[in-house]
Parts: C-alpha cells; structure tokens; sequence
C-alpha cells in the first residue's frame, strides 16, 4: 500500500514539476517577445524625434507642398499615441508610406537635395531604416517562439490554464511598403 501512495506520489510531483517548467517556458517566451517589441519601440522613437528636424528643413523648400508635410506630421502623431502593437503596426505602415512621398516630392528641389543638414537627416534616416528592420526580425522571431511554444502540445495545456495569447507579427501589411524606399539623393 506505501508504495502505491509513493508511485502516486511521486507522479503528482512529477507532473507538478513539469507543469512549472512549461509555465516558466512560457514566460520566457513572452519576456523575449517583450523585450523584441520593446527594441522596436526605442528605434520607431528615435524615427519619430527624427521626423520634426526633417520637416524643418523641408518646409523652406517646399512651401507648396503642405499637404505632404502637413501628413506625416499627422501619422507621426498617430504613431506615437498608438497603445497597441495593431494599431501602431498601422500606423508605421502609414508613416513609411508618408515618408516615402515626402522623399518622392523633394526629388523636385534640387537645392534641398543638395542641403547638407537634409543630407544628414536623409542618412540618419536611412540607418534608422536598417535598425528597424534588424529589430522587426528579432520581435517577429520572437513572437513565432512563443506561438510556437503556446501551441504545441503538451505546452497548450499550461498556456490555456493560464491565459496565454499568441502575439502579432510586426508585417508590413500593403504590398507596396515592402519595396526599399530610396533615401539617398545624391545621384
């Protein structure tokens, strides 16, 4: 009779111990996927403080073009009051696209594309572009471990007692924001 009430105990502490080590598993998980969010956040502002210089130095040239800077002052704004990883998934697609017209429409003034300060923006720009992207891949990696991890069996039993939800990807959602914008107007 003891050595049932061991086996079963000894079961029972297994099944504990397995238990804890999914859960911890899990909030790993979620803590990398936190942490890759939080890299794109840092960059997406360090854009953000970028884009009112850029506009400064814009808007003597381009005075008749309102309309362009007028909106991506208006997406940045969007941008940076988005609370949810959707909406600001949005709202960066809408400023990329911005910035691209805006970049398309100084095409057209050759003294601001030779414009030292706009140059530098240009450049500054451009790095940034490569860091989001270094910090999309990383998040978005993330965010498939932790689906991954949510919904895989036996891991979906523990993520379903304890409310785990799957993460979005941070994807670019129209087609023609996956092109490269050109930021560099020195040729």
């Amino acid at each position: 009779m003891s050595t049932v009430i061991f086996a079963l105990l000894a079961v029972a502490v297994a099944l504990v111990l397995w238990f804890i080590a999914i859960y911890n598993k899990l909030i790993k998980l979620r803590n990398m996927k936190e942490e890759g969010w939080s890299g794109i956040d840092v960059q997406l502002k360090r854009r953000s403080n970028l884009i009112p210089n850029l506009i400064e130095s814009v808007k003597g040239y381009m005075g008749h073009e309102r309309d362009v800077l007028e909106n991506v002052t208006e997406l940045r704004t969007q941008s940076m009051n988005a609370s949810s990883v959707e909406t600001k998934i949005a709202a960066e697609s809408a400023l990329s696209r911005s910035l691209g017209k805006l970049f398309a429409v100084a095409e057209n003034y050759p003294d601001l594309k030779a414009n030292e300060n706009f140059i530098d923006l240009q450049q500054q720009l451009s790095t940034l572009e490569d860091e989001i992207q270094m910090a999309r891949r990383y998040y978005n990696g993330t965010v498939r471990n932790l689906n991954v991890g949510i919904e895989t069996f036996p891991n979906s039993i523990v993520a379903d007692f304890f409310n785990f939800e799957k993460a979005e990807f941070f994807e670019i959602e129209d087609e023609t924001d996956r092109a490269v914008p050109k930021v560099d107007f020195n040729g």
